[in-house]
């Protein structure tokens, strides 16, 4: 199973410096950053194929304002994202990884919550290119990649999730989010198939 080409675009969530360098705030909670680290290089083999295909690219980063107010339940949760100030507005942690980096002409969207979908312009920004197919990497996969997912396929959009260029901080919580995408929401496939996808 390889993506379609036309009509598709890449969507890259949360690869930020917040979740990706050993001293942020995730780091210091004490979350494993290793996997999500690891998939740094996968990353950017599906974002020079996109580029290399005119394939467009969105970028997606989670942002908090000052004071964290506009956290909501995750923020309760897990109240560590407050007194460590993770991934503040203005910050270096909401920053892509250098070594990925948006261009100009990508797209940039910036949340509060898990989903790219939810109070972005993620849905009209699709609508206005003509976007038909989504390929989605980044992290994490429990989290903000199926978050945006199963909102992509609440919307009929067909979606495909590169299995080996998503990560999770928990190897059974990675495990059983692909279990759950590929049974209703979304086909998983690798770099390698994109890659033939694209060239």
């Amino acid at each position: 199973m390889i993506p379609p080409r036309d009509k598709a675009a890449l969507i890259v969530v949360d690869m930020q410096r917040g979740f990706l360098e050993q001293d942020s705030a995730m780091g210091r909670l004490g979350f494993d950053l290793d996997p999500l680290i690891a998939v740094i290089e996968p990353c950017r083999r599906l974002v020079v194929a996109a580029r290399a295909a005119g394939v467009p690219i969105v970028w997606t980063r989670y942002v908090y304002a000052e004071g964290h107010v506009d956290g909501g339940v995750m923020v309760e949760l897990l109240p560590g994202l407050k007194t460590e100030n993770a991934l503040l507005a203005g910050s270096d942690e909401i920053e892509v990884e250098p070594a990925l980096g948006p261009l100009p002409e990508d797209h940039v969207v910036d949340k509060n919550r898990p989903s790219a979908f939810w109070g972005t312009d993620l849905d009209a920004w699709i609508k206005a290119n003509g976007i038909e197919n989504l390929i989605v990497c980044g992290i994490t996969t429990n989290c903000c990649v199926e978050s945006t997912v199963r909102d992509a396929s609440h919307r009929d959009i067909p979606t495909y999730v590169v299995s080996d260029a998503v990560a999770e901080t928990s190897a059974s919580r990675h495990d059983h989010a692909l279990l759950a995408m590929s049974m209703l929401f979304a086909r998983l496939v690798t770099v390698a198939d994109v890659e033939t996808a694209l060239a």
